[in-house]
Order: structure tokens, then C-alpha cells, then sequence
């Protein structure tokens, strides 16, 4: 026997036995859209709720009017994003307007999957970022939404508002390096 079958055989004869998991409380909350609003707007974010989701067009041409140059997959777009895309393409948009899926009312966030963001830097390098959300898929807290990410891809992050940092001179700066601004459309 070679060295290197006693070692194997010698890991083989000490394995532990098997433990079964524990069972993990689901921990109940408020999911509702009000509480979500509320969290969004205390961390720098705007909600606003429609009453169908063909309703985002005239949100973005209120709220975003002025902007030049938007990306997106669901309003009116005049840049054109893709996987590919270089920097210097997406460092000129303006506004990207991308679909969220899981809302998590606890603290704010959405889960955005990378197949949403039509470049993984879009919703990081554009100035302001617009998510669309089902309020149908606003849970409570981070472990509901936890559960509800299997099979959404290998790739996604959880956006919680504006890009904000709180460590220059111990003052509240948004929008320091990412998007100034975040609103979500709540449909």
C-alpha cells in the first residue's frame, strides 16, 4: 500500500456520521409596499407606485424629463447597452431604467439579476438608476428573499438606493461612487 492509500484509507475509516440539518425558523415580517417605501426612502431612495407596469413610460418622462441618455429594456431607450458594451459607452448614460425581481421590505433592497442589468456595470456606473418591482414580489426580510433566488442565474446583487458613503468629515455624502440618484417603480 502507498503512501498515499494508507492516508486516503485512514480519511476513509474516520469520517464523521452524518448530521442532518437543523430546521430554520422562517422569521415572519412586514412585506407590505408601505414598509418597503418607507425603508427605500429613509437610506436616500424614492418610491413611487403605478398602477400597471405600461405606466413606467410616463413616470420616466416626468420624473426624468431632462436626461439625455437613457438604457433600457423597458422604456424608451436612445443608447444601446449590451454584455459587450465599453466603458466609454456606459459611462455617458444618464438614467438606466432596469426590472428588479425580489423587493426586501426590511432593508430596502431589490434583487437585480445580472440577465435584468443588460451589462453587469450598468446599474453601478449610470447617474441615475431606475428599478421596476412587482409588488407582488416584496417580502418581508432577507431570508424569504434568500429563498426565492434559486435558479435566477450566477450572477446578481442586492441594490439598497443612491450610492451614499458616510465617510468624508462624518457627513452623509450621496451619490459618491455610483448612481446619484435611485427611485423604484412599484407596479
Amino acid at each position: 500500500m502507498t503512501s498515499r492509500e494508507k492516508i486516503l484509507a485512514s480519511i476513509a475509516s474516520n469520517k464523521p456520521s452524518l448530521v442532518t440539518m437543523p430546521n430554520v425558523p422562517i422569521f415572519e415580517g412586514d412585506g407590505s409596499v408601505e414598509r418597503f417605501k418607507n425603508v427605500l426612502e429613509s437610506i436616500g431612495g424614492t418610491a413611487v407606485e403605478l398602477t400597471t407596469k405600461a405606466e413606467c413610460q410616463e413616470a420616466i418622462d416626468k420624473y426624468y424629463h431632462d436626461l439625455v441618455n437613457v438604457a433600457s429594456d423597458i422604456v424608451k431607450a436612445n443608447v444601446s447597452i449590451n454584455l459587450d458594451t465599453n466603458k466609454d459607452i456606459l459611462e455617458q448614460v444618464d438614467l438606466a431604467v432596469i426590472q428588479g425581481e425580489i423587493g426586501v421590505a426590511e432593508n430596502g433592497t431589490i434583487w437585480v439579476p445580472e440577465s435584468n442589468m443588460l451589462n453587469r456595470a450598468l446599474p453601478f456606473i449610470t447617474q441615475h438608476l431606475v428599478l421596476v418591482l412587482d409588488k407582488h414580489n416584496i417580502v418581508a426580510n432577507m431570508q424569504q428573499a434568500y429563498d426565492k433566488l434559486e435558479g435566477v442565474g450566477n450572477y446578481g446583487v442586492f441594490i439598497a438606493g443612491p450610492s451614499k458613503t458616510a465617510d468624508i468629515e462624518q457627513s452623509l455624502v450621496i451619490g459618491a461612487h455610483g448612481a446619484r440618484s435611485m427611485m423604484v417603480l412599484i407596479y
